[in-house]
């Protein structure tokens, strides 16, 4: 098979990837981590930025409370990117930055300065720096709390020694509890409130790690979804075109050097035929037969070429019978499941089409295989489409244009391509269409 690889590579458009989230033992101490750490980071941030934008209104009738104003905006930016790194070293969190904006390259020095104002993510930064001292704050208390509740219970039967006494009238809990009002009494009854701390200390701390966190995802992070989101949709859109130019270029170079080529000969041969049916009915005879092989040749040219456009089994009968239709035909010998519901949409069955007649045209070109399996079926909100074949394996992308193409068409339907082949190994093409 062409256009594989030596190992597996997922061809799809580039998306944030999300860090590895911290388990167990270690994510609980890396979220009292962030909880404890977000107070004191959110105090100074609230300080700086407030003091700086006050300062910056107060002086705006000034050219320099303006700057003021704009330096703020780039404290807030530099918090809300240390922020970013907290939320996915410390939480494992998918935090991607946003776009900025940015004067253009040599613009004047004003107009690099205001250019932040004029840009929402930073105020939205802004908003960021004042808001996040409550839910710093809250995280700050809940976690110290807790870690205090833990570390006092557990260990209250070993420093209670330390104790002053108590003073007439002077009960412990347990007294409370009806449990006595000795040491061990206390000791026990601390030790169980240490237990539970302990027990509810991952929800805890959990709960108010996810609240900050998630108030700086809306704040710092939406806009960076949003702007990957839009430039997915533009990336899916513009390789549709190329997939459509190139379609369109390569059918026209086909055109020109194939049926239309057979044409002018047949025209040719016509006339030469014409000529040679007074003179020498014989060899116009000769003539006319070859004229009506070169017309056959041409018809089916013709028919191929007008299967990547689109092919007429696939509009009249559905996509079902089309790979039936395909994969019978194929020189491979190839076992097929084919399990998709009748209402698809006309692009993803068009995709799916074309995913596996390039499969299956490579396999039988290159991967000099005893046979091949096509598997299409529907896997939850995705259509899979399986093409495996136990061929030499070790192609790569470099090697042809196919899996390029391929990879263009899935794109403009929001599709991703993976291929492993291995040398020896045989080659799998996976291709993935949300539906």
């Amino acid at each position: 098979m062409t256009e594989t690889l030596p190992l597996t590579t997922l061809i799809t458009p580039a998306a944030p990837a999300a860090p590895a989230r911290p388990r167990g033992v270690r994510r609980v101490l890396y979220e009292s981590a962030y909880g404890i750490s977000a107070f004191p980071i959110a105090l100074v941030a609230f300080v700086v930025v407030i003091v700086d934008l006050t300062l910056g209104l107060a002086l705006s009738i000034f050219i320099g409370g303006v700057l003021l104003i704009s330096v703020g905006i780039m404290v807030a930016r530099g918090f809300a990117r240390f922020e970013r790194i907290r939320m996915r070293g410390m939480l494992g969190r998918s935090a991607p930055t946003p776009h900025y904006l940015w004067a253009e390259r040599g613009a004047g020095f004003w107009k690099r300065q205001l250019y932040p104002l004029r840009d929402p993510q930073s105020w939205l930064e802004v908003v960021w720096a004042i808001v996040g001292l409550v839910t710093g704050t809250l995280a700050f208390a809940v976690t110290l709390a807790w870690w205090a509740a833990t570390g006092a219970g557990l260990t209250y039967w070993f420093w209670q020694q330390w104790l002053p006494d108590r003073q007439p009238g002077d009960h412990e809990l347990a007294y409370y509890l009806g449990l006595g009002d000795g040491r061990t009494a206390a000791s026990l009854v601390q030790l169980a409130l240490g237990v539970v701390a302990l027990v509810t200390l991952p929800w805890a701390v959990r709960l108010v790690a996810t609240i900050h966190a998630s108030l700086a995802s809306v704040l710092l992070c939406s806009r960076a979804e949003l702007q990957h989101e839009v430039a997915r949709v533009e990336g899916g859109r513009e390789a549709a075109r190329m997939a459509e130019a190139e379609s369109l270029r390569r059918l026209e170079r086909d055109i020109h050097d194939g049926p239309q080529q057979r044409l002018v000969r047949l025209t040719m041969d016509l006339g030469r035929a014409k000529k040679q049916v007074a003179e020498d009915p014989d060899r116009a005879a000769e003539t006319l037969d070859a004229a009506l092989a070169q017309a056959r040749e041409t018809v089916a040219e013709l028919r191929s070429l007008s299967r990547g456009i689109a092919p007429p089994l696939l509009v009249d009968r559905g996509l079902a019978a089309a790979l039936e239709e395909m994969t019978a035909q194929s020189v491979v010998p190839v076992q097929s499941r084919v399990d998709v519901p009748a209402d698809l949409p006309p692009h993803v069955e068009t995709a799916v089409y074309f995913v596996v007649a390039e499969a299956l045209t490579n396999v039988a070109k290159h991967s000099r295989a005893s046979g091949a399996e096509v598997s299409v079926v529907v896997d939850g909100a995705e259509l899979e489409v399986r093409v495996e074949d136990d061929g030499v394996g070790g192609a790569h992308p470099a090697k042809g244009l196919g899996l390029a193409g391929l990879r263009q068409r899935l794109a403009a339907v929001d599709g991703t391509l993976e291929v492993t082949s291995l040398e020896g190994a045989g080659t799998a093409v996976v291709a993935r269409i949300p539906l």
